[in-house]
């Protein structure tokens, strides 16, 4: 059996200005997590104020996950890696609190536990088959953090011990990438931390703790366990499944592993470079948003591009047959919802 599981959590990163495109209103974006949650739970909302837009009107990429679910039919699973905000959706607990700005001395304490009870629970799941996607506001920009802990970043970096240089590029959600803000915030996060790059290479929970997110921790630690386990898994998204990847890989897990992506993201950076380099197979859909005229057109000129698991649920819809379907579904489900819960 088949079973995605959305990670979903916080980081105050996603507050600072020209981080993050995912809300139209910066008050709202703490709920975003919790609305994709029940967005693809349930296929509305319960608790979440609004549905998650971009200030242009690109859906979440949850509506297109919760649209191949309804095609697919596969079971789900939250896993609450530090919401700030309560969702309707039912989760699991594994001691995640929500993250600080990683410009503070220790933004992610709760890392460490978190991925123990995590791995626990990646490892004690029945299933033949995890997808794994997150949902995080400013998650780009925590993923370099880490990256560049690691020593596999977008920067000068530490080579790894088999002398194979890897790096982890990182994409936005917005349609130019504020590359240059996201370098400042981290550099910021290393003067906080007094780490350099590449200090925290195969010490995973450390480059978390104090350069992450606690969704990097549970998603590295689910990964982690369910690999122990037997378990095939995909890893649906782009720069900040790469980064669980490598924090995986630098736990000394080395199972085979699949990142499945969208070509939003693909077509503003170059993955497959470093897929070769954690050991990852890369797979990249096409959900056919472009030529559209409608607000999934956003999405082929360069917004949002990937989250909540997208691009692995589109693999998932690839693989039944029903790719073609998503399109007109994504849109079914952004108007049902719309029709009862609109802003």
């Amino acid at each position: 059996m088949t079973r995605f599981v959305l990670v979903a959590g916080t980081t105050e990163t996603a507050r600072i200005e020209g981080i993050s495109a995912a809300g139209a209103d910066p008050a709202l974006v703490a709920h975003t997590p919790s609305a994709d949650a029940e967005l693809i739970e349930y296929g509305h909302l319960v608790r979440a104020p609004a549905v998650p837009v971009s200030p242009t009107g690109c859906p979440t990429p949850a509506a297109v996950t919760r649209a191949v679910r309804e095609q697919v039919g596969f079971e789900t699973l939250v896993v609450d890696a530090g919401l700030a905000e309560p969702t309707g959706a039912p989760t699991v607990d594994v001691g995640a609190k929500p993250g600080r700005d990683v410009r503070e001395a220790d933004p992610v304490p709760t890392a460490p536990g978190a991925w123990v009870a995590a791995r626990e629970l990646g490892h004690a799941l029945p299933d033949d088959e995890l997808v794994i996607g997150e949902t995080i506001p400013g998650g780009t920009t925590t993923a370099l953090g880490v990256c560049r802990a690691l020593g596999v970043g977008e920067a000068p970096r530490a080579p790894r011990e088999d002398g194979d240089a890897v790096t982890v590029p990182v994409s936005s959600s917005l349609p130019e990438n504020p590359r240059d803000l996201k370098r400042r915030v981290v550099d910021d996060g290393f003067a906080a931390s007094d780490l350099d790059p590449g200090d925290a290479a195969y010490r995973p929970k450390l480059a978390v703790r104090f350069l992450g997110d606690p969704t990097l921790a549970v998603v590295a630690g689910l990964v982690a366990g369910a690999l122990e386990s037997g378990t095939d898994v995909v890893l649906g998204g782009g720069t900040q499944m790469l980064a669980a990847a490598a924090l995986v890989r630098h736990a000394g897990v080395a199972d085979p592993l699949t990142v499945a992506t969208t070509t939003y993201v693909a077509a503003e950076t170059d993955l497959r470079a470093a897929a070769a380099g954690l050991d990852c197979e890369l797979v990249v859909t096409d959900p056919g948003f472009a030529g559209r005229d409608d607000p999934l057109a956003r999405y082929a000129a360069g917004e949002a591009k990937e989250g909540a698991g997208m691009g692995g649920a589109l693999y998932l819809a690839d693989r039944s047959g029903s790719l073609g379907a998503v399109a007109d579904g994504t849109l079914e489900v952004v108007e049902r919802v719309n029709d009862s819960y609109g802003p």
